[in-house]
C-alpha cells in the first residue's frame, strides 16, 4: 500500500508554513525571481552551469526551511518517463556540439553513446530537478490567495489593452491548488480498486503501470469535473463577477528587502549565464576521451 500513497510524492501546491526569509518576501518578489531561474534553467547549457545553479537553488530551498527529501519528493512520479527519456537520448548519441569534441564511446548497429551524449543526459536531469524544485519552492512559500495578488498586481498594466489579468491568475492559482487534490482523489481511487480486489502495481514498469491506470481515468476525470462545477456554484454564490468593480482588501508592499532580494537573484542569474562553464564541460569531455582510449 505504500505505492499507493500518492500525496508523499506531490509538492507543487502544498504550502508549508515555516515562517522562513522566504515566506516573508512580497509574492511578486518570490515570482519575479522564480522566473528569472527558470530563465537561467532555459539558458544555460553547460553541465558546470546547470550543476553551479541547482546549488543555488537548493541554497534557496534550506533557506526557507523546507526538508530538501520532501521537495525532491516531487521527482518520483516522472522518473519513468524521464529514464527511457534518458536511455533513448544516450543510446542514440543526441546532443552535439559545436563548441565541444564529442568522443565516440560505444556504438553498435544504429546505437551511438558519445560524450555529448552523456553531457546531454546530465543537463536533462539536472533542469528537471531544478524545475521541480523551483515550482515547488514557489507554492510551499506562498499561499494561494499571496499567488493570486502577485499575479495580478503584475500583470495590471496589461489590463490598459484588455488583457484579463485577475483572471488569468485567477486561473493559475486554482490550477495549482487542484494538483494535490487531484493526486489525493486518485489515491482514493486506487485504493477503492485494490479494496475490491483489482490487481494494482505502481511499481511495474511503466506500460503496465499505464494499463493499470486506465480503470480509474474515467472516474477521476468525473471527480474532476463535479469538483469544477461545485467551485464555479460556490463562486457564484459568493457574488464573484471577476475583475469588474473589484476592490482589494490585501495591498501589497515591497520593501528594502524584496529590491534586495530580487538584485541577489538578478546578479546571480547574469553570473551564471555569462560564467564560461563550458570549459569544466570540455574537460570532463577530454578526460572521458583519456579514460576510452579514445
Amino acid at each position: 500500500m505504500e505505492d499507493l500513497e500518492l500525496m508523499r510524492h506531490i509538492t507543487i501546491g502544498q504550502y508549508l508554513p515555516t515562517g522562513s526569509a522566504v515566506h516573508r518576501l512580497d509574492p511578486r518578489t518570490k515570482l519575479i525571481g522564480i522566473g528569472l531561474l527558470i530563465l537561467s534553467i532555459i539558458t544555460i547549457s553547460s553541465v558546470g552551469g546547470l550543476m553551479a545553479l541547482l546549488v543555488v537553488i537548493i541554497g534557496l530551498v534550506l533557506l526557507a526551511r523546507v526538508p530538501l527529501g520532501f521537495a525532491l519528493g516531487g521527482l518520483r512520479p516522472a522518473l519513468p518517463v524521464l529514464i527511457i527519456i534518458a536511455i533513448l537520448q544516450l543510446l542514440f548519441g543526441w546532443g552535439a556540439s559545436a563548441d565541444l569534441v564529442c568522443p565516440d564511446l560505444w556504438s553498435f548497429w544504429i546505437f551511438k553513446i558519445t560524450g555529448c551524449s552523456i553531457l546531454t543526459v546530465i543537463a536533462m536531469l539536472l533542469r528537471l530537478v531544478a524545475l521541480i524544485l523551483l515550482t515547488g519552492m514557489l507554492t510551499m512559500t506562498s499561499t494561494i490567495s499571496e499567488l493570486t495578488h502577485g499575479i495580478e498586481k503584475l500583470l495590471r498594466p496589461l489590463q490598459k489593452i484588455g488583457f484579463p489579468s485577475h483572471e488569468l491568475a485567477m486561473v493559475f492559482t486554482i490550477a495549482l491548488r487542484f494538483v494535490p487534490t487531484l493526486a489525493e482523489e486518485l489515491e482514493k481511487l486506487l485504493k477503492a480498486q485494490v479494496a475490491r480486489g483489482a490487481d494494482i502495481r505502481l511499481g511495474a514498469n511503466p506500460i503496465q503501470r499505464i494499463r493499470h491506470f486506465l480503470p480509474v481515468l474515467i472516474p477521476l476525470f468525473l471527480t474532476t469535473l463535479r469538483r469544477g462545477e461545485l467551485l464555479i456554484e460556490a463562486m457564484e454564490a459568493r457574488g464573484y463577477t471577476g475583475s469588474v468593480g473589484r476592490s482589494h482588501y490585501v495591498q501589497l508592499q515591497m520593501t528594502a528587502k524584496d529590491g534586495l532580494a530580487l538584485l541577489l537573484v538578478f546578479g546571480l542569474v547574469v553570473g551564471l549565464i555569462f560564467i564560461p562553464f563550458i570549459v569544466l564541460d570540455a574537460k570532463f569531455l577530454l578526460l572521458l576521451a583519456q579514460l576510452t582510449g579514445q
